[in-house]
Protein backbone atom coordinates (compact mmCIF):
# COMPACT_ATOMS: atom_id res chain seq x y z
CA UNK A 1 0.00 0.00 0.00
CA UNK A 2 1.13 3.27 -0.57
CA UNK A 3 1.88 5.22 2.87
CA UNK A 4 -0.89 3.33 3.74
CA UNK A 5 -1.53 4.83 7.49
CA UNK A 6 -1.05 8.79 5.63
CA UNK A 7 -3.71 7.54 2.91
CA UNK A 8 -6.52 6.48 4.79
CA UNK A 9 -6.20 9.71 7.09
CA UNK A 10 -6.04 11.84 3.74
CA UNK A 11 -9.31 9.55 2.90
CA UNK A 12 -10.73 10.42 5.74
CA UNK A 13 -9.86 14.50 6.10
CA UNK A 14 -9.94 15.51 2.42
CA UNK A 15 -8.28 18.78 3.68
CA UNK A 16 -4.97 16.53 4.37
CA UNK A 17 -5.03 15.98 0.44
CA UNK A 18 -1.98 16.98 -1.12
CA UNK A 19 -0.59 18.30 2.19
CA UNK A 20 2.84 17.07 4.08
CA UNK A 21 1.25 14.57 6.49
CA UNK A 22 2.69 12.61 8.98
CA UNK A 23 1.11 10.09 11.11
CA UNK A 24 2.72 9.32 15.02
CA UNK A 25 3.50 11.04 17.96
CA UNK A 26 2.87 14.42 18.69
CA UNK A 27 4.09 16.77 20.50
CA UNK A 28 7.78 16.14 19.23
CA UNK A 29 8.38 12.86 20.80
CA UNK A 30 7.78 9.51 19.38
CA UNK A 31 8.89 8.36 15.99
CA UNK A 32 6.97 8.92 12.35
CA UNK A 33 4.48 5.84 11.76
CA UNK A 34 3.77 6.97 8.02
CA UNK A 35 4.80 9.87 6.20
CA UNK A 36 2.78 10.92 2.74
CA UNK A 37 4.15 11.24 -0.13
CA UNK A 38 4.60 15.51 -0.03
CA UNK A 39 6.19 15.31 3.15
CA UNK A 40 9.03 12.69 2.16
CA UNK A 41 10.76 15.28 -0.32
CA UNK A 42 11.96 16.66 3.00
CA UNK A 43 13.80 13.70 3.73
CA UNK A 44 10.92 12.21 6.46
CA UNK A 45 10.63 8.76 6.53
CA UNK A 46 8.92 6.03 8.87
CA UNK A 47 10.69 5.52 12.04
CA UNK A 48 12.19 9.17 11.97
CA UNK A 49 12.32 10.57 15.70
CA UNK A 50 9.35 12.87 15.34
CA UNK A 51 11.48 16.04 16.54
CA UNK A 52 14.00 15.43 13.25
CA UNK A 53 11.02 15.14 11.41
CA UNK A 54 9.46 18.58 12.16
CA UNK A 55 12.63 19.97 12.13
CA UNK A 56 13.07 18.93 8.53
CA UNK A 57 9.23 19.81 7.61
CA UNK A 58 8.73 22.29 10.55
CA UNK A 59 5.26 23.24 8.21
CA UNK A 60 4.07 19.41 8.23
CA UNK A 61 0.81 18.42 9.80
CA UNK A 62 0.86 15.52 12.44
CA UNK A 63 -2.20 13.49 13.31
CA UNK A 64 -2.33 10.63 15.97
CA UNK A 65 -2.33 7.16 14.73
CA UNK A 66 -5.80 5.35 14.31
CA UNK A 67 -5.22 1.79 14.21
CA UNK A 68 -8.44 0.45 14.72
CA UNK A 69 -8.93 2.70 11.46
CA UNK A 70 -6.17 1.00 9.81
CA UNK A 71 -6.64 -2.28 10.63
CA UNK A 72 -10.67 -2.02 9.10
CA UNK A 73 -8.69 -0.98 5.86
CA UNK A 74 -6.16 -3.81 5.81
CA UNK A 75 -8.81 -6.48 6.27
CA UNK A 76 -10.72 -4.87 3.01
CA UNK A 77 -7.43 -4.68 1.21
CA UNK A 78 -6.57 -8.81 2.17
CA UNK A 79 -10.38 -9.23 1.19
CA UNK A 80 -9.46 -8.40 -2.12
CA UNK A 81 -5.94 -10.88 -2.16
CA UNK A 82 -7.78 -13.74 -1.20
CA UNK A 83 -10.35 -13.03 -3.57
CA UNK A 84 -7.32 -14.09 -6.16
CA UNK A 85 -5.51 -16.53 -4.55
CA UNK A 86 -5.31 -18.42 -1.56
CA UNK A 87 -1.44 -17.87 -0.97
CA UNK A 88 -1.30 -14.77 1.08
CA UNK A 89 1.96 -14.13 3.08
CA UNK A 90 0.90 -11.27 5.19
CA UNK A 91 3.90 -9.30 6.48
CA UNK A 92 2.46 -6.36 7.62
CA UNK A 93 -1.17 -4.45 7.60
CA UNK A 94 -0.07 -3.09 4.84
CA UNK A 95 2.39 -5.64 2.23
CA UNK A 96 2.07 -9.07 1.09
CA UNK A 97 3.16 -11.57 -1.20
CA UNK A 98 0.52 -13.33 -3.67
CA UNK A 99 1.32 -16.08 -5.65
CA UNK A 100 -1.11 -16.32 -8.17
CA UNK A 101 0.52 -19.53 -10.48
CA UNK A 102 -2.76 -21.33 -10.18
CA UNK A 103 -5.10 -18.42 -10.98
CA UNK A 104 -3.60 -17.96 -14.60
CA UNK A 105 -6.02 -20.12 -16.01
CA UNK A 106 -9.49 -18.45 -14.76
CA UNK A 107 -8.02 -14.60 -14.24
CA UNK A 108 -4.90 -14.18 -16.43
CA UNK A 109 -1.57 -14.11 -15.87
CA UNK A 110 0.54 -11.74 -13.13
CA UNK A 111 0.31 -8.29 -15.02
CA UNK A 112 -3.44 -8.74 -15.44
CA UNK A 113 -3.97 -9.89 -12.17
CA UNK A 114 -2.26 -7.18 -10.64
CA UNK A 115 -4.26 -4.62 -12.71
CA UNK A 116 -7.59 -6.05 -11.33
CA UNK A 117 -6.42 -6.20 -7.94
CA UNK A 118 -5.00 -2.62 -7.79
CA UNK A 119 -8.38 -1.58 -9.27
CA UNK A 120 -10.68 -3.44 -7.03
CA UNK A 121 -8.45 -2.16 -3.90
CA UNK A 122 -9.78 1.43 -4.92
CA UNK A 123 -12.91 0.77 -5.47
CA UNK A 124 -13.25 -1.12 -2.26
CA UNK A 125 -11.10 1.17 -0.08
CA UNK A 126 -10.41 4.61 -1.67
CA UNK A 127 -6.63 3.98 -1.40
CA UNK A 128 -4.07 2.83 -3.72
CA UNK A 129 -1.63 -0.19 -3.73
CA UNK A 130 1.85 -0.34 -5.90
CA UNK A 131 1.87 -3.65 -7.19
CA UNK A 132 5.50 -5.96 -8.28
CA UNK A 133 5.10 -8.53 -10.50
CA UNK A 134 7.96 -11.09 -10.84
CA UNK A 135 8.84 -14.76 -10.66
CA UNK A 136 9.71 -14.92 -7.50
CA UNK A 137 9.72 -13.00 -4.25
CA UNK A 138 13.01 -10.77 -4.02
CA UNK A 139 12.33 -9.78 -7.13
CA UNK A 140 8.66 -8.93 -6.85
CA UNK A 141 9.40 -7.08 -3.68
CA UNK A 142 11.92 -4.81 -5.35
CA UNK A 143 9.82 -4.44 -8.13
CA UNK A 144 6.36 -3.40 -5.91
CA UNK A 145 9.20 -0.23 -4.32
CA UNK A 146 10.01 1.35 -8.02
CA UNK A 147 7.37 3.62 -8.97
CA UNK A 148 5.42 4.59 -5.90
CA UNK A 149 2.02 5.74 -5.41
CA UNK A 150 -0.16 3.69 -7.46
CA UNK A 151 2.90 1.75 -9.44
CA UNK A 152 2.86 -1.17 -11.52
CA UNK A 153 6.19 -3.17 -12.82
CA UNK A 154 6.17 -6.18 -14.34
CA UNK A 155 9.64 -8.20 -15.07
CA UNK A 156 9.10 -11.10 -17.09
CA UNK A 157 10.95 -14.48 -16.08
CA UNK A 158 14.09 -14.43 -17.37
CA UNK A 159 14.59 -10.81 -17.36
CA UNK A 160 15.29 -10.78 -13.52
CA UNK A 161 19.34 -10.03 -13.27
CA UNK A 162 18.63 -7.66 -16.02
CA UNK A 163 16.02 -5.84 -14.32
CA UNK A 164 18.09 -5.35 -10.94
CA UNK A 165 22.03 -5.03 -12.74
CA UNK A 166 21.29 -1.08 -12.56
CA UNK A 167 19.55 -0.55 -9.50
CA UNK A 168 21.56 0.97 -6.26
CA UNK A 169 23.08 -1.88 -3.85
CA UNK A 170 20.88 -0.58 -1.49
CA UNK A 171 17.41 -2.10 -2.73
CA UNK A 172 18.97 -5.66 -2.40
CA UNK A 173 17.65 -7.46 0.61
CA UNK A 174 20.40 -8.32 3.17
CA UNK A 175 22.38 -5.36 1.85
CA UNK A 176 22.37 -2.66 5.31
CA UNK A 177 24.36 0.00 5.95
CA UNK A 178 27.64 -1.65 6.83
CA UNK A 179 27.73 -4.15 4.40
CA UNK A 180 27.18 -1.42 1.90
CA UNK A 181 30.39 -0.24 3.28
CA UNK A 182 32.50 -3.08 3.02
CA UNK A 183 31.19 -3.78 -0.57
CA UNK A 184 32.32 -0.18 -2.01
CA UNK A 185 35.69 -1.00 -1.01
CA UNK A 186 35.33 -3.36 -4.03
CA UNK A 187 34.31 -1.12 -6.27
CA UNK A 188 29.92 -2.18 -5.79
CA UNK A 189 27.56 0.59 -6.35
CA UNK A 190 24.68 -1.28 -8.37
CA UNK A 191 23.01 -4.61 -7.75
CA UNK A 192 24.89 -5.62 -11.47
CA UNK A 193 28.32 -4.30 -9.85
CA UNK A 194 27.73 -7.64 -6.99
CA UNK A 195 26.49 -9.62 -9.70
CA UNK A 196 30.08 -9.10 -11.03
CA UNK A 197 32.05 -10.34 -7.92
CA UNK A 198 33.59 -14.06 -7.81
CA UNK A 199 31.10 -16.10 -5.55
CA UNK A 200 34.37 -17.16 -4.01
CA UNK A 201 35.46 -13.64 -3.17
CA UNK A 202 32.23 -12.96 -1.32
CA UNK A 203 32.24 -16.12 0.86
CA UNK A 204 35.76 -14.91 1.81
CA UNK A 205 34.23 -11.40 2.85
CA UNK A 206 30.98 -12.36 3.89
CA UNK A 207 31.04 -15.93 4.67
CA UNK A 208 27.34 -18.13 3.94
CA UNK A 209 25.97 -14.49 4.13
CA UNK A 210 28.21 -13.79 1.08
CA UNK A 211 27.26 -16.66 -0.65
CA UNK A 212 23.52 -15.64 -0.38
CA UNK A 213 24.30 -11.71 -1.79
CA UNK A 214 25.58 -13.31 -5.00
CA UNK A 215 22.42 -15.25 -5.29
CA UNK A 216 20.34 -12.47 -5.11
CA UNK A 217 22.22 -9.86 -6.78
CA UNK A 218 21.46 -12.51 -9.75
CA UNK A 219 17.81 -12.45 -9.10
CA UNK A 220 17.43 -15.99 -7.60
CA UNK A 221 14.84 -17.10 -4.65
CA UNK A 222 13.22 -20.23 -4.32
CA UNK A 223 11.60 -18.75 -1.27
CA UNK A 224 8.26 -19.78 -1.61
CA UNK A 225 4.65 -17.75 -0.94
CA UNK A 226 3.84 -19.22 2.77
CA UNK A 227 0.91 -18.56 4.78
CA UNK A 228 2.96 -17.69 8.17
CA UNK A 229 5.71 -18.53 10.45
CA UNK A 230 4.90 -18.40 13.84
CA UNK A 231 5.54 -15.62 16.15
CA UNK A 232 8.73 -15.27 16.97
CA UNK A 233 8.41 -12.49 19.93
CA UNK A 234 5.94 -10.11 21.56
CA UNK A 235 6.94 -6.25 22.73
CA UNK A 236 5.92 -3.38 23.95
CA UNK A 237 7.86 -0.52 23.98
CA UNK A 238 7.30 3.35 25.40
CA UNK A 239 8.84 6.88 24.39
CA UNK A 240 8.83 9.32 27.52
CA UNK A 241 7.09 12.74 27.05
CA UNK A 242 10.59 13.65 28.69
CA UNK A 243 13.70 11.81 29.32
CA UNK A 244 13.75 10.87 32.50
CA UNK A 245 16.88 9.39 34.92
CA UNK A 246 14.10 9.11 37.75
CA UNK A 247 14.55 5.18 38.90
CA UNK A 248 10.91 5.36 40.12
CA UNK A 249 9.60 6.47 36.86
CA UNK A 250 11.67 3.87 35.08
CA UNK A 251 11.11 0.99 36.91
CA UNK A 252 6.81 1.36 37.00
CA UNK A 253 7.60 2.13 33.38
CA UNK A 254 9.59 -1.34 32.92
CA UNK A 255 6.20 -3.48 35.07
CA UNK A 256 3.66 -1.36 32.71
CA UNK A 257 5.56 -3.01 29.86
CA UNK A 258 6.33 -6.35 31.42
CA UNK A 259 2.62 -6.85 32.55
CA UNK A 260 1.36 -5.54 29.01
CA UNK A 261 3.47 -8.64 27.57
CA UNK A 262 2.40 -10.85 30.00
CA UNK A 263 -0.93 -10.52 29.77
CA UNK A 264 -0.62 -11.20 25.72
CA UNK A 265 1.64 -14.28 26.41
CA UNK A 266 -1.29 -15.64 28.87
CA UNK A 267 -4.23 -14.67 26.27
CA UNK A 268 -2.07 -16.72 23.53
CA UNK A 269 -1.84 -19.82 25.76
CA UNK A 270 1.94 -19.77 25.20
CA UNK A 271 5.43 -19.06 27.63
CA UNK A 272 8.32 -17.50 26.94
CA UNK A 273 11.91 -18.59 27.38
CA UNK A 274 13.90 -15.13 26.69
CA UNK A 275 13.59 -11.57 27.95
CA UNK A 276 14.56 -8.81 26.48
CA UNK A 277 14.99 -4.90 27.09
CA UNK A 278 15.77 -1.80 24.46
CA UNK A 279 17.00 1.25 26.30
CA UNK A 280 17.61 4.53 24.15
CA UNK A 281 19.12 7.69 25.94
CA UNK A 282 18.35 11.15 24.97
CA UNK A 283 21.35 11.24 22.81
CA UNK A 284 19.29 8.28 20.36
CA UNK A 285 21.98 6.33 21.53
CA UNK A 286 20.14 2.56 21.65
CA UNK A 287 21.20 -0.42 23.83
CA UNK A 288 19.58 -4.05 23.88
CA UNK A 289 20.06 -6.88 26.30
CA UNK A 290 18.47 -9.85 26.83
CA UNK A 291 18.75 -13.29 28.72
CA UNK A 292 17.28 -16.36 29.01
CA UNK A 293 14.97 -17.49 32.08
CA UNK A 294 15.35 -20.96 34.22
CA UNK A 295 11.74 -21.92 33.50
CA UNK A 296 8.99 -20.27 30.56
CA UNK A 297 6.86 -17.61 32.02
CA UNK A 298 3.76 -16.21 31.36
CA UNK A 299 3.14 -13.62 34.71
CA UNK A 300 4.54 -10.59 34.89
CA UNK A 301 6.92 -10.74 38.06
CA UNK A 302 9.64 -13.06 36.32
CA UNK A 303 9.22 -10.78 33.15
CA UNK A 304 9.62 -7.68 35.17
CA UNK A 305 12.26 -9.26 37.40
CA UNK A 306 14.35 -10.26 34.81
CA UNK A 307 14.03 -6.76 32.55
CA UNK A 308 14.99 -4.91 35.64
CA UNK A 309 18.09 -6.61 36.10
CA UNK A 310 18.94 -6.36 32.37
CA UNK A 311 18.28 -2.26 32.53
CA UNK A 312 19.22 -1.08 36.52
CA UNK A 313 23.31 -0.98 34.85
CA UNK A 314 22.42 0.15 31.50
CA UNK A 315 20.40 3.16 33.02
CA UNK A 316 22.96 4.61 35.55
CA UNK A 317 23.75 7.86 34.64
CA UNK A 318 21.81 8.23 31.48
CA UNK A 319 18.38 9.74 30.62
CA UNK A 320 16.34 7.39 29.25
CA UNK A 321 13.90 8.42 26.26
CA UNK A 322 12.72 5.26 25.74
CA UNK A 323 12.10 1.80 26.94
CA UNK A 324 10.69 -1.74 25.80
CA UNK A 325 10.60 -5.29 26.80
CA UNK A 326 10.19 -8.12 24.46
CA UNK A 327 9.53 -11.56 25.02
CA UNK A 328 10.57 -14.60 22.81
CA UNK A 329 11.50 -17.81 22.35
CA UNK A 330 8.08 -19.36 22.61
CA UNK A 331 6.34 -22.40 23.36
CA UNK A 332 2.85 -23.66 24.06
CA UNK A 333 2.36 -23.63 27.59
CA UNK A 334 1.06 -27.31 28.40
CA UNK A 335 4.76 -28.26 26.59
CA UNK A 336 6.68 -26.02 28.74
CA UNK A 337 5.46 -26.53 31.99
CA UNK A 338 7.26 -29.13 34.01
CA UNK A 339 6.31 -28.36 37.00
CA UNK A 340 3.10 -26.66 38.10
CA UNK A 341 3.06 -23.12 39.38
CA UNK A 342 4.16 -22.67 42.62
CA UNK A 343 0.81 -20.98 43.75
CA UNK A 344 -2.31 -22.29 42.30
CA UNK A 345 -4.23 -19.50 43.95
CA UNK A 346 -2.27 -16.69 42.66
CA UNK A 347 -2.59 -18.06 39.02
CA UNK A 348 -6.28 -18.30 39.68
CA UNK A 349 -6.59 -14.68 40.64
CA UNK A 350 -4.30 -13.51 37.44
CA UNK A 351 -6.97 -15.61 35.15
CA UNK A 352 -9.73 -13.57 37.10
CA UNK A 353 -8.12 -10.33 36.31
CA UNK A 354 -7.78 -11.18 32.88
CA UNK A 355 -11.42 -12.34 32.61
CA UNK A 356 -12.26 -8.85 33.73
CA UNK A 357 -9.97 -6.64 31.62
CA UNK A 358 -11.49 -9.03 28.65
CA UNK A 359 -14.52 -7.99 29.53
CA UNK A 360 -14.35 -4.68 30.78
CA UNK A 361 -11.52 -2.88 29.13
CA UNK A 362 -7.92 -2.80 29.79
CA UNK A 363 -7.99 -0.44 32.59
CA UNK A 364 -10.64 -2.30 34.72
CA UNK A 365 -8.47 -4.00 36.65
CA UNK A 366 -4.63 -2.49 37.05
CA UNK A 367 -1.62 -3.07 39.61
CA UNK A 368 -1.62 -0.51 42.61
CA UNK A 369 2.07 0.89 42.02
CA UNK A 370 0.38 1.84 38.50
CA UNK A 371 -2.29 3.39 39.81
CA UNK A 372 -2.17 7.27 38.99
CA UNK A 373 1.49 6.44 37.32
CA UNK A 374 -0.06 8.34 33.66
CA UNK A 375 1.89 5.41 31.92
CA UNK A 376 0.74 4.54 28.70
CA UNK A 377 -1.85 1.23 28.45
CA UNK A 378 -0.39 -1.88 26.53
CA UNK A 379 0.08 -1.21 22.93
CA UNK A 380 -2.71 -1.53 20.25
CA UNK A 381 -3.13 -5.73 19.98
CA UNK A 382 -1.36 -6.92 16.04
CA UNK A 383 -4.35 -8.17 14.02
CA UNK A 384 -1.03 -9.65 11.58
CA UNK A 385 0.60 -11.14 14.73
CA UNK A 386 -0.29 -15.15 14.61
CA UNK A 387 -0.38 -14.60 18.83
CA UNK A 388 -3.13 -12.09 18.76
CA UNK A 389 -5.39 -13.71 15.97
CA UNK A 390 -4.53 -16.65 18.11
CA UNK A 391 -6.20 -14.88 21.43
CA UNK A 392 -8.97 -13.74 19.72
CA UNK A 393 -9.83 -17.28 17.86
CA UNK A 394 -8.54 -16.27 14.42
CA UNK A 395 -6.62 -18.43 12.01
CA UNK A 396 -3.08 -17.60 12.70
CA UNK A 397 -1.78 -17.99 9.14
CA UNK A 398 -0.33 -14.44 9.14
CA UNK A 399 3.23 -13.13 10.02
CA UNK A 400 4.08 -11.25 12.40
CA UNK A 401 4.15 -7.53 11.31
CA UNK A 402 7.25 -6.41 10.13
CA UNK A 403 9.40 -3.98 12.28
CA UNK A 404 10.97 -3.09 9.24
CA UNK A 405 10.18 0.50 9.49
CA UNK A 406 13.48 1.76 9.24
CA UNK A 407 13.25 0.63 6.03
CA UNK A 408 10.39 3.13 4.33
CA UNK A 409 7.43 0.72 5.07
CA UNK A 410 4.59 2.10 6.51
CA UNK A 411 4.47 -0.38 9.14
CA UNK A 412 4.86 -0.88 13.17
CA UNK A 413 6.07 -3.54 14.43
CA UNK A 414 7.77 -5.19 17.82
CA UNK A 415 11.36 -5.12 18.94
CA UNK A 416 13.89 -7.59 16.78
CA UNK A 417 15.85 -9.52 19.28
CA UNK A 418 17.21 -12.00 17.08
CA UNK A 419 20.54 -10.09 17.10
CA UNK A 420 20.42 -9.24 20.60
CA UNK A 421 24.16 -9.84 22.60
CA UNK A 422 23.28 -12.28 25.31
CA UNK A 423 23.67 -10.45 28.85
CA UNK A 424 24.55 -13.27 30.15
CA UNK A 425 28.04 -14.73 29.31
Amino acid sequence: MDAFYASVEALDNPELRGKPLIVGGTGGRGVVAAASYEVRKYGVHSAMPMGEALRRCPHAICVPPRFDRYKAVSTAVFGVFHEYTPLVQGLSLDEAFLDVTESKAALGDGAAIAVAIKRKIVERTGVTASVGVAPNKLVAKIASDLRKPDGLVVVAAGDESTFLAPLPISRLWGVGEKTATVLAEYGVKTIGDLAALSPDLLVRRFGKHGASLGTRALGMDDDPVHEGDPAKSVGHETTFDVDSSDPEVIERTLLALSDGVAGRLRSAGVKASTIAVKIRDSSFRTITRQRTLREPTDLTEPIYRAALELARPQVRGIRVRLLGVTASNLGEREQLGLFADADPRRRKAIEAADAVRRRYGSKAVTRGRLVGAGLPAPFERDPRNPLDRRARGLPTENVDADPDAATGRDSLGDTDVDDIPPDDP
